[in-house]
């Protein structure tokens, strides 16, 4: 949760320092960061692969295979950044344009987006060496290193955005060079730490192709999951611009927000619980899996749904603190803070059970679960309320809260009812870590 913490509060200063630019600023960096989330996505499919395995063989005591699924992971997400870095340099002008924007906003995203995704390959990197110290059960060293990269980071905002302590100030751009420094160094540290310092987890050559097979196999789903998100974002962007400038603008405001009040610390229970499910299995005990799953998810919705009900008494001071030059989008910040507040419980309940099952090996249900409500709830039910109805805003605001219903009542039946644990038994069976009769 730390580290989670201090990851969101990095993008919330990001947004604080271009919120003093202009809406347009604003705008162009969340749209951005809409391709910005492309090798996060990758990051975190590769990273759900590995915590999935280095969990389920830290159970076992299969070293071996571990070191294996490690290596491999870090290996795939190392070569799948590349393409992406390439598309991201060259391609920013044409990408942010796909939203209907124009003018400063356009020039303004491209920046943006070509600096902070040529470092595309180390954000893969950092985002599976994190998952994968996880998995081991150390979540102490990824947060020492999230801390140390986002105060440069935030530094680097601070100082080359608004041009503090005698640097001249280049505005989004060096909002962008500071974030793509971070993952750089961050990359760095946790391979770093996995190579020198971690006797327990070492790196090898890639050799095992079932291992390679199953990290595969369980990173695509999650990956599909990620780019269903992204890609949805899309059209429900060009329908909020529609509506106007200011109600996407508040929509950027109050998402970040509820990202930093409550987002934290429902990725990380999604975190804990998918390490305590795998060890569980990896011990060839399925019951206390199951348990741990149940148990966690009561604890996440009871705290993050109690804060987000704070959130919403609050919404106006909050996002107040973050719209910055861009008053005329207070209101719509207020009211999609508070529709994130009002289900927190059901976003922290669907993000839980994700990690729950993602730490059995089994990503298919999230990804029908996030599928379904983001294209069938979110752009759906903001073009049938919103533009079929002539709802407007309001129609927004309902089918922003009305995906995360719809996704925590599918991974609910998901967890009860599938058969993810003998789908964990099998794949630990064919990779080596246990036998048939463990």
């Amino acid at each position: 949760m730390a580290s989670q913490t201090l990851r969101t509060l990095m993008r919330t200063v990001d947004v604080l320092v271009t919120a003093t630019f202009s809406p347009a600023a604003v705008v162009a960096v969340g749209l951005a960061d809409l391709y910005g989330r492309i090798p996060l996505r990758i990051g975190l499919g590769f990273g759900s692969a590995a915590i999935a395995l280095a969990s389920q063989d830290t159970g076992a005591d299969a070293d071996a295979n571990r070191a294996e699924a490690v290596s491999s992971a870090l290996a795939m997400g190392l070569l799948a950044g590349v393409p992406i870095a390439l598309c991201g340099v060259s391609l920013g002008g044409p990408l942010i344009r796909l939203f209907g924007a124009s003018g400063a906003t356009v020039a303004l995203g491209a920046t943006y987006l070509g600096v902070v995704l040529a470092t595309a390959p180390a954000r893969h990197v950092s985002l599976v060496a994190s998952r994968a110290l996880q998995g081991t059960g150390d979540t102490r060293t990824p947060m020492y290193v999230t801390g140390v990269t986002n105060l440069t980071n935030i530094t680097g905002s601070l100082v080359l955005g608004l041009g503090l302590l005698g640097v001249a100030s280049y505005g989004v751009l060096g909002v962008a060079a500071a974030t793509a420094a971070s993952n750089v160094l961050s990359a760095a540290l946790l391979v770093a730490t996995i190579h020198y310092r971690k006797a327990d987890l070492a790196l090898v050559r890639p050799r095992d192709l079932v291992v390679a097979r199953q990290l595969l196999a369980v990173a695509a789903p999650k990956i599909a999951e990620g780019f269903a998100t992204t890609l949805a974002e899309f059209p429900f962007n060009a329908l909020l611009l529609g509506f106007g400038t200011p109600v996407n603008a508040g929509f950027q405001i109050g998402r970040r927000v509820y990202q930093q009040v409550t987002g934290p610390l429902s990725r990380g229970y999604r975190t804990a619980v998918g390490v305590l499910v795998g060890h569980a299995l990896g011990d060839g005990d399925p019951g206390e899996a199951r348990y741990r799953g149940w148990a966690t998810t009561g604890l996440a919705v009871g705290t993050v749904g109690t804060i987000g009900l704070v959130l919403v008494a609050l919404a106006p001071d909050a996002v107040r603190l973050l719209a910055g030059g861009s008053p005329d989008a207070l209101p719509y910040a207020t009211s999609f803070a508070r529709v994130y507040g009002y289900t927190a419980a059901f976003v922290a309940a669907f993000t839980v059970l994700s990690g729950a099952l993602g730490g059995a090996s089994e990503t298919r249900i999230p990804l029908f679960a996030r599928t379904t409500g983001v294209f069938g709830g979110l752009v759906g039910g903001t073009y049938a309320l919103g533009v079929v109805l002539g709802w407007g805003p309001l129609g927004a605001y309902v089918a922003v809260g009305g995906q995360y219903v719809w996704m925590a009542a599918v991974a609910v039946v998901g967890f009860a009812c599938s058969d993810w644990a003998r789908r964990a038994t099998d794949m630990m069976a064919e990779r080596g870590s246990t036998t048939p009769d463990d």
